[in-house]
């Protein structure tokens, strides 16, 4: 038996084939540009960390403060589990990340989900897209966020390339903020008095006060580089409410981005961060002054 199509019913599937082909075409080259999946785990626990001549035991992901970067590329997909050890609720935020159909991912408690509990698990669950360069993440809840922060370094997609002439190598530089006190304890006496929270007792780089406070002339970050060579500084202000400064001394810096979206490059002596903002600047080291030290300050 031989079937015999119709001119009409040939029509027909050709262009059934024809929007399929439309459908698929588009499908196809996203897989081909698609990024990864990563996977990520946070477990949020207690740590003796001593800074100014004094431990205390203060919040952290993974035993780590300042707490572990999470590197990605553009168009990459971030599972990240969050584990709450701890006897605090905790959500993380991850700040300046465009949460475009995940806003549940987005981590502001009691706004887009309930905090984590003590024993409780959460599955952070979003898509980089359109954006490359630094951000960070921090907890979401009370002033636990003193502590439980990190960096954020989304790099370009593969086989992209910078903007700017490629870096030597790349360096996070994460300013933050030193409490003596329970932090938890200050902002619940601030709360309950109406005043303002108790300043800090020192500012860090990556964590560490510098020679410029108390028993800390050991716990200065020391950024080793070469005569000559250009590195990036992936700069973050993870302070609670303070705007910083930040120069390498007998350098200039160039400015290449800002909140993960490049600009147009100048130079400048001096950085300004407020809080929560993060700048990508271009560091060539002195060529003619090889084993020589210089002053990094905020």
């Amino acid at each position: 038996m031989v079937s015999v199509l119709t001119s009409s019913a040939l029509f027909k599937a050709l262009l059934f084939l024809s929007l399929c082909s439309v459908w698929l075409l588009p499908d196809l080259a996203f897989a081909k540009h698609a990024g990864i999946t990563r996977h990520y785990k946070f477990n949020i626990k207690m740590q003796n960390v001593t800074r100014l001549c004094q431990t205390k035991s203060i919040v952290t992901v993974n035993g780590q403060f300042p707490g572990p970067r999470i590197i990605a590329r553009e168009g990459d997909r971030l599972l990240i589990k969050v584990v709450n050890h701890v006897q605090y609720n905790v959500t993380i935020h991850w700040h300046g990340i465009r949460q475009l159909r995940s806003g549940w991912a987005d981590g502001p408690a009691y706004v887009t989900q309930c905090p984590i509990q003590t024993g409780q698990s959460y599955v952070y669950n979003f898509t980089i897209t359109g954006q490359r360069g630094t951000l960070f993440w921090h907890a979401h809840i009370s002033w636990l966020r003193a502590t439980l922060y990190g960096p954020i370094v989304i790099l370009p997609k593969r086989h992209a390339s910078y903007p700017f002439p490629q870096p030597f190598k790349e360096f996070p530089i994460v300013l933050g903020e030193w409490w003596k006190a329970d932090t938890e304890t200050i902002i619940n006496q601030a709360m309950a008095t109406g005043g303002a929270p108790n300043i800090s007792d020192a500012f860090t780089i990556n964590g560490l006060p510098g020679p410029s406070y108390n028993c800390s002339a050991k716990e200065t970050f020391k950024l080793k580089v070469k005569p000559g060579k250009t590195y990036l500084l992936r700069l973050v202000n993870a302070a609670l409410n303070d705007e910083l400064f930040f120069r390498v001394a007998n350098h200039t810096l160039t400015v290449v981005e800002a909140d993960a979206v490049y600009v147009k490059p100048f130079k400048t002596d001096i950085v300004l961060i407020t809080p929560g903002q993060t700048t990508n600047v271009l560091l060539k080291a002195k060529s003619k002054t090889p084993n020589a030290k210089f002053a990094m300050s905020a």
